[in-house]
């Protein structure tokens, strides 16, 4: 790359940490201020990490930062992200890029008349586990997909989260929530989506704090949103997916995805990490395990001595300012975030109203990222 982007960081919550602790692991840009309308918390950040506390109204100002990435609540994305590009700055949002596919087309809009980028994360699909799984479907292995099955189900969040009502009104659910790892890995694994059915509920109207070190434990959340959806998904290139995301589950046995070719089937590991397991079968369904490739977002940085992981937060945004600097299509870019958003809100419509959805947008699969491409992201 030829130039280092400044960016800002507008949201200094749970999910911030994440990306200020990875950040310093990628070339082509360095953070320069982090923001909130809550002071003390972007305060509280700025002295762990060590980058400039501003205002909001400060960063949207300061001509040092580029980018800004929003790392809000959902349900303002669309504000922050639309008044950064209002602001001159390209724009990213930790996901779901929007909670409405007119929201994510305006601000596509909005960002293509001033001649902006605009993405979103999940960008766990880079990771090594996920791009080595690619790997193995564009290599024919395992034959053309023709189905397959997707499953995010819990207990919820009210167990972990100190403040989790948001996850349970209109915005959240675990379409928007964690779907978008999910339907956004699908995709760069199988191709854009054709259309959508599916059959939706939730198993309780109130749910209960329980999370211990919650100031609001023991108190009810009213769910105005659905917790369990059933949906199908047939994509252009003829696959149908099974798709079940849930927060009324206490305990399952499904693999996160399961990929049905016309020679094998493929084993992929949850998309909600970098990294994970890949098992393959063959076409007399014999299974074996696949030797990780050497792929530098595959390598543990995280975890435990007796449960590592690979944490690359921060990949996309990475992917993101090399993309805007070389003139190509980001990874994490518009069009697939967009896609993505269009599937999940046809599923909550599908589940709402009982008709099948056919969606209006689609998109190329985002490119590969293979070994060498991603070690050019780093430092």
């Amino acid at each position: 790359m030829k130039n280092t982007y400044g960016v800002g960081v507008m949201g200094a919550g749970v999910i911030s940490g994440q990306y200020l602790s990875y950040a310093p692991l990628f070339a082509g840009f360095e953070v320069r201020g982090v923001a909130d309308i809550l002071p003390d918390r972007s305060a509280s950040r700025s002295a762990e990490f060590g980058v400039p506390d501003m205002t909001p109204e400060e960063m949207l100002k300061n001509d040092a930062i580029d980018v800004i990435i929003s790392l809000t609540p959902p349900a303002v994305h669309y504000q922050v992200l639309m008044e950064a590009i209002a602001a001159g700055k390209h724009a990213y949002t930790e996901k779901p890029f929007a909670l409405s596919l007119e929201q994510g087309k305006a601000l596509k809009q909005a960002a293509d008349a001033k001649g902006l980028r605009v993405g979103a994360a999940p960008d766990t699909f880079l990771g090594g586990a996920h791009q080595q799984a690619r790997s193995i479907v564009d290599s024919g292995e395992i034959g053309r997909i023709t189905s397959g099955t997707a499953f995010v189900m819990s207990r919820g969040m009210e167990h972990w989260h100190p403040n989790p009502d948001f996850f349970f009104q209109v915005g959240g659910g675990p379409v928007l929530d964690v779907g978008p790892y999910y339907v956004t890995n699908l995709i760069q694994l199988i191709g854009p989506v054709k259309r959508v059915t599916a059959f939706s509920g939730s198993a309780r109207a109130e749910r209960e704090i329980t999370a211990s070190d919650s100031p609001f434990k023991g108190q009810m959340i009213k769910v105005g949103t659905p917790t369990t959806i059933h949906g199908v998904l047939e994509f252009h290139s003829g696959a149908i997916v099974s798709l079940v995301a849930s927060w009324d589950v206490m305990s399952h046995g499904h693999s996160p995805i399961e990929l049905y070719g016309s020679k094998g089937t493929l084993y992929v590991p949850d998309p909600n990490f970098f990294g994970g397991e890949i098992t393959i079968a063959d076409g007399t369904g014999a299974k074996s395990p696949v030797a990780p490739w050497k792929h530098p977002l595959g390598v543990a940085n995280a975890g435990s001595a007796t449960a590592p992981r690979a944490n690359y937060r921060s990949a996309g945004l990475a992917d993101f300012v090399a993309a805007i600097d070389e003139g190509r299509p980001a990874r994490c870019g518009v069009d697939l975030v967009l896609h993505a958003v269009d599937v999940m809100t046809a599923l909550l419509l599908a589940g709402e109203t009982g008709e099948v959805q056919t969606l209006t947008t689609t998109c190329e699969r985002p490119a590969a990222l293979g070994p060498d491409e991603a070690k050019a992201l780093l430092r």
